[in-house]
C-alpha cells in the first residue's frame, strides 16, 4: 500500500491526530513503528468501547508495525484521575494483577500475539529512586498540568486533588519514553496524558510521538460513554445470544457510530446503511441486526452470529421464549435458613448483575420477570424449592432456568 492509502485507513474512525503530517513522515521511513496503548488493568472485562482503541491498534498491526502494550501495574495503582471528580480509591498490585490476568487472553482475541510486546510500567516506575521522580517532575510545569480541565474544575470547586494524582499524567507520559514509543493511542479523553508523552520525549531527546485518538463509544443508555462500571457495555467474552441482543437493543441513532467504530463494513456501504433507514427504504430493525451480525461474527464466528440472529428472532419477534436457556443451579450459599433466597442477591449471584444494588435497580426499572410475571418489588425473598424449573429474564436478553 501507498502512503496515502496507508493514512486513509488508519484516519477511519480517528476523532483527533496530532499530527498527520508527522504521521506521514514516520510511515514513510518503510521501517516498523513502535505502537504504543497503555493500559490500567482495573476493571476484570474488555468491551466494545476499549475495543474500539484496541482494533486501531490492531489496524497498524495488520500494515506491518509493532504493538507495544503497557499494562499500568504500577499506575494503575495510582487510578487514572481523568474526568473524575473526586480522587480514586487506590487498588492493591494483588488487585491489580488479578485483573491482568482476566484481561489477557481478551486483548489476545483482538491482537495478534506475534506482533505485540507486553511491557508493565512497574519495570520502570517502581525503580526510581526519589531523585528521579524529583526530576522527572521538574520536565513539566505546574501551569501546565493544572490546563487540564478536570483538575481545575477540583481546584475551581475546593475538591480535593491529590499530589499522586497530579504525577499521574507524567508517569504515563515517561512510559513513552521508556519504550521509545513512535506513536501513541488512546481514546479522546486522553488527550492531555499522551500529549504529556510528547512533550516528555523532547525533554528526554527523543523524536515527539504521534498521538492518535478514538472517540469514546456511547453505551446501551444511549447518553453516557461506555462503561462496567455504569453497566451499559458489551463485553466481547459475552455469549453470542446476549451480544446479538445488546447490540439490538441500541437506539437508532447509534447504528452509524457503531458501524463505524465496532465492524470492518466499508465507509460506503455504511453511508449507504444509514442513508436507507434514515429515508424509511428500510427497517431500522433490519439494519441493526446487521450491524449485530457483523460484531459477533467479529468476536465469535459467522455461523454464531446467524445462529444468535434465528434466535433473537424467534423469542423477541415471535415472542417465544427461548428453548436453550441455560439451566442455572440456586447458589447453596443464598440460600437462608429458612429455605428463602433473596432475588437481588439471586440475580447477581447467577452473574446477571453485577451487585445486588444492580439487580435491584433491573427489578424496580420493570426489567425482571419470573416465568412471565414481573417482580416488581426489588427486596422480594422466594422459596428456594418454588424457583425450581422456572425461567428467569433479567433485562431484555438474559434467561436462565433454576435447576
Amino acid at each position: 500500500m501507498q502512503t496515502e492509502q496507508v493514512l486513509d485507513a488508519l484516519r477511519r474512525g480517528v476523532d483527533d491526530l496530532i499530527t498527520e503530517a508527522e504521521l506521514k513522515q514516520k510511515l514513510e521511513r518503510s521501517k516498523p513503528l513502535r505502537v504504543k496503548l497503555g493500559i490500567d488493568p482495573t476493571a476484570p472485562d474488555v468491551h466494545l468501547g476499549w475495543a474500539v482503541v484496541l482494533r486501531k491498534l490492531r489496524q497498524f498491526q495488520d500494515l506491518g508495525h509493532t504493538a507495544c502494550l503497557i499494562v499500568g501495574d504500577f499506575t494503575a495503582m495510582i487510578g487514572d484521575p481523568t474526568g473524575k471528580s473526586k480522587t480514586r480509591r487506590q487498588l492493591s498490585r494483588e488487585e491489580v494483577m488479578g485483573y491482568v490476568e482476566r484481561l489477557k487472553p481478551q486483548l489476545f482475541r483482538i491482537l495478534d500475539p506475534d506482533r505485540t510486546q507486553v511491557y508493565y510500567n512497574a519495570d520502570w516506575l517502581g525503580k526510581m529512586h526519589f531523585a528521579e521522580v524529583i526530576q522527572l517532575a521538574s520536565k513539566y510545569t505546574v501551569a501546565r498540568i493544572l490546563e487540564r480541565e478536570d483538575f481545575a474544575n477540583r481546584l475551581a470547586h475546593n475538591l480535593p486533588l491529590g499530589m499522586h494524582e497530579i504525577l499521574y499524567p507524567l508517569c504515563q507520559g515517561y512510559d513513552s519514553v521508556a519504550i521509545e514509543a513512535d506513536v501513541e493511542l488512546g481514546g479522546s479523553d486522553q488527550r492531555f496524558n499522551n500529549l504529556v508523552g510528547r512533550e516528555l520525549q523532547r525533554e528526554f531527546g527523543q523524536e515527539p510521538q504521534v498521538v492518535l485518538l478514538m472517540p469514546l463509544l456511547i453505551g446501551l443508555d444511549g447518553k453516557e460513554k461506555m462503561s462496567q462500571s455504569l453497566g451499559n457495555y458489551i463485553g466481547i467474552s459475552e455469549p453470542p445470544d446476549q451480544m446479538f441482543g445488546k447490540v439490538m437493543s441500541l437506539p437508532d441513532a447509534l447504528m452509524p457510530h457503531y458501524f463505524v467504530l465496532c465492524t470492518d463494513v466499508p465507509l460506503a456501504e455504511v453511508e449507504a446503511l444509514t442513508r436507507d433507514w434514515q429515508t424509511g427504504r428500510v427497517n431500522p430493525r433490519d439494519v441493526k441486526r446487521r450491524l449485530a451480525r457483523e460484531i459477533v461474527s467479529l468476536y465469535h464466528s459467522p455461523e454464531a452470529a446467524e445462529r444468535a440472529d434465528e434466535s433473537f428472532v424467534r423469542i423477541f419477534s415471535e415472542r417465544q421464549a427461548p428453548t436453550d436457556a441455560p439451566v442455572v443451579a440456586i447458589p447453596p450459599h443464598l440460600v437462608r435458613e429458612d429455605g428463602t433466597v433473596l432475588m437481588p442477591a439471586l440475580i447477581a449471584g447467577i452473574g446477571y448483575a453485577s451487585s445486588n444494588s444492580e439487580a435491584r435497580r433491573l427489578i424496580q426499572q420493570g426489567g425482571v420477570e419470573l416465568d412471565g410475571e414481573r417482580i416488581s418489588d426489588p427486596n422480594a425473598v422466594l422459596l428456594a424449592d418454588a424457583l425450581r424449573g422456572k425461567l428467569l429474564r433479567v433485562g431484555k436478553h438474559k434467561f436462565a432456568r433454576f435447576a
